[in-house]
């Protein structure tokens, strides 16, 4: 079960920047160019959200399965001084749970906002920081931090 979490959470990260990226696209497009909110931001801004609650979810299991973690919690002392178990086992989770509920505040204060304008605002900024977060946690390939592979198969 745990190599099909795994890539299916490498997987579902795509998604997630891909939309993103749309949302905030359309979120400063909107700010900035003084356009009406419509159903298909509504709808962006929405699936947006839902696709990063989803890749919260698999990261959650995968954080309960994994051996990586679970090396981290039982050796604690020691697995603070190893910089890849200590990224797995605190970092990369602490990090996205806070980009993920930036991106939750943001949808949701969108959401209630009255004026077109304030809705692409909010989330043009709560976004965009949900977004850098993200990014800085992410294991990318090129990092001499912590790598992983862009992609991972079933």
């Amino acid at each position: 079960m745990y190599p099909i979490i795994l890539a299916l959470h490498s997987l579902v990260r795509w998604l997630v920047l891909i939309s993103l990226l749309y949302a905030l696209f359309l979120a400063y497009r909107g700010w900035l160019g003084q356009r009406t909110f419509t159903k298909h931001d509504d709808t962006v801004r929405h699936t947006t959200a839902t696709i990063a609650h989803l890749q919260f979810m698999l990261g959650l299991t995968l954080y309960f399965i994994s051996p990586i973690v679970n090396y981290f919690l039982h050796h604690f002392q020691e697995a603070m001084h190893e910089r890849q178990i200590r990224f797995f086992g605190m970092e990369h989770i602490t990090m996205m749970l806070i980009g993920i509920a930036l991106i939750s505040v943001g949808s949701a204060k969108a959401k209630r906002k009255a004026e077109d304008r304030d809705k692409f605002k909010t989330m043009a900024i709560w976004f965009t920081i949900g977004l850098l977060i993200i990014l800085s946690s992410i294991p990318w390939a090129f990092s001499p931090l912590i790598s992983r592979p862009y992609f991972r198969g079933f």
